[in-house]
């Protein structure tokens, strides 16, 4: 009976968290309604609540942004944007600091979370995954003697929370591994081995290979 409860779990309990998640996204993006006029809200005119609508509106807010944003009108009206909310003291050093967050890491061009590497973190001879974020800038550069990296450690099992380091490229290696199966890695604490293996079959592996 454990095995076939423990086996029950393993298939729900991905599923409720999965759910629960995605429940969670579309009723933070429902508040997006409350922007509306209230004759104009779905429950208005409907009649009832429809769960998901205020993500079709925030869809539909990006995408109108964006095409706004695209022609020579909408680019001036975004640096008059931008020069307003810099102007504002306390808010415009968030403002900024987000912003630019934001544009390195969704920059088609630029290099921040593109590679999983494997660092020595955090003494020699302990190993982790990180992330590379590109390369140390500003007056930091000037302080370091020779060819250095930025890198971001996540802590496990929640990714959102690490730190920032600057080691030598040396020091680094870079993983044959796609970003998502670095970050399920961490997430896992190192259950979900990206091959697909389990724990158990990976170190048996490494066992074969190392009696080999």
């Amino acid at each position: 009976m454990k095995k076939y409860f423990i086996t029950g779990l393993l298939i729900w309990i991905p599923l409720v968290i999965t759910i629960w998640v995605l429940l969670l996204v579309v009723d933070t993006l429902d508040q997006t309604l409350l922007l509306l006029p209230p004759h104009w809200r779905p429950e208005q005119w409907l009649g009832m609540r429809v769960r998901g609508m205020g993500v079709l509106l925030t869809v539909l807010i990006v995408f109108a942004t964006g095409v706004l944003a695209a022609n020579f009108i909408g680019q001036r009206l975004v640096r008059i944007w931008n020069d307003l909310l810099h102007r504002i003291p306390f808010f415009s050093s968030v403002y900024s600091a987000v912003k630019q967050v934001s544009d390195t890491v969704f920059s088609s061009q630029g290099e921040a979370f593109r590679k999983a590497v494997l660092v020595q973190w955090p003494r020699e001879g302990t190993w982790t995954i990180a992330f590379l974020t590109g390369v140390p800038g500003g007056d930091v550069a000037n302080h370091l003697r020779g060819d250095y990296v930025s890198i971001y450690v996540p802590t496990t099992p929640n990714p959102t929370g690490g730190y920032f380091v600057m080691l030598p490229r040396a020091e680094v290696i870079e993983l044959d591994m796609s970003v998502d199966d670095a970050l399920k890695y961490v997430i896992s604490m190192g259950v979900a081995v990206p091959n697909g293996q389990s724990e158990r079959e990976a170190a048996s592996d490494a066992r074969g290979a190392e009696e080999r």
